[in-house]
């Protein structure tokens, strides 16, 4: 279940070492490939010095697997990225995010600031709408989690994802593939798991998060031992949670370097060689993909997804009740008029449609 989207530069610019080459005119199709992958070739360095922070993987046919570990909110995350695609010239990149979040690479820093600080009704009923009421509550409230993170650094998550997607594009023939399982099938799997009783506590203790928080905090999260402290922390306070939303996506990231990193073709004659890879993870995610590397792996089961629960069908159904009855009421108070203005709204008429019964078969 591979989500990829190649990377290409439209126009070359100057001779730079971060850049693609001017091409002589009058070359044949051929020839510029050729004469590109020599670049590549060339700035490639076969023993790299890289930032503490990069683990190597071997894949059995001999592809690398360069992995790089980072903190969400970090500038020195940006800098290990930009330093370590600059230096292997890969092949493929991957970065942990999914076809859901991948707006995100081509947002500017303020408006990413402005949405991650945003939480509006629309956002709630968007949330609601593609993972179910509890699912979708929870995102909110994760998002709120974010938007916490974001006031206090004043810096959007993300950005050695965006720096990933732009040093990719100046590698030829680099292709940028989102090797994150889907955010919907994480949210959903994740609410499955919880106990009513542990939905309510960690709900209560995202809506009272109010710890501040640091540019140095942030810089310790790329430390192995202070971030197993805190896995730990986690495991005993919700270790369903951990599964889900950490082990599983070990598992799917894992999954998807493995893909990336096959033998590629090398011009002119099509000969197979080892892919050079760079993955740009969390890293909490770097021992969980380092374990899994070596071992068979079973994708289809943290893809599936139970249905919703009967407690789950019953809150949307009084929800929606409430909101009916909220909405019933105004249009008596209001008059005719008004009711008639009111019911005219789409999101009134997109709930009106969702209570109505299904067609009898």
């Amino acid at each position: 279940m591979d989500q990829e989207s190649n990377s290409e530069e439209e126009s070359v610019g100057p001779s730079e070492d971060d850049t693609l080459p001017s091409l002589p005119p009058g070359l044949s199709d051929a020839q510029a490939v050729a004469l590109l992958w020599r670049v590549r070739a060339q700035r490639r360095r076969p023993s790299p010095d890289l930032p503490e922070t990069v683990t190597l993987l071997t894949a059995p046919d001999g592809s690398l697997v360069y992995l790089v570990g980072t903190a969400h909110f970090s500038d020195s995350s940006k800098q290990d990225v930009a330093t370590t695609i600059r230096a292997v010239q890969p092949d493929v990149v991957v970065v942990e995010l999914c076809q859901y979040r991948v707006s995100m690479l081509k947002m500017d820093e303020r408006t990413l600031l402005k949405e991650a600080k945003d939480i509006n009704l629309e956002k709630v009923q968007q949330a609601i709408r593609q993972n179910g009421v509890m699912s979708g509550l929870m995102q909110i409230l994760l998002l709120k989690v974010s938007a916490h993170i974001t006031e206090q650094l004043g810096m959007a998550p993300g950005g050695e994802f965006r720096e990933a997607f732009k040093e990719a594009g100046r590698v030829p023939f680099c292709k940028f593939h989102l090797g994150d399982r889907p955010i919907t099938v994480t949210f959903k799997r994740a609410i499955a798991a919880l106990s009513l009783w542990q939905k309510a506590r960690l709900a209560w203790g995202l809506c009272f998060l109010s710890d501040p928080i640091s540019k140095e905090d942030v810089e310790k999260c790329k430390q192995k031992d202070l971030l197993e402290q805190t896995m730990s922390e986690m495991i005993g306070e919700f270790p369903a949670l951990h599964r889900t939303i950490v082990a599983e996506r070990d598992i799917y990231l894992t999954h998807t370097l493995r893909q990336a990193a096959r033998c590629v073709e090398a011009p002119p004659n099509g000969q197979k060689v080892p892919a050079v890879v760079v993955g740009v993870v969390g890293m909490g995610h770097v021992p969980g993909i380092e374990r899994n590397w070596d071992q068979q792996l079973n994708i289809h089961e943290i893809m599936s997804v139970a249905p919703p629960s009967r407690f789950s069908w019953l809150l949307r159904t009084v929800l929606k009740g409430a909101m009916l009855g909220v909405l019933g009421y105004a249009c008596y108070r209001a008059g005719g008029g008004i009711g008639r203005v009111l019911l005219s709204v789409p999101a009134v008429q997109s709930l009106l449609e969702s209570l109505r019964p299904p067609p009898a078969p």
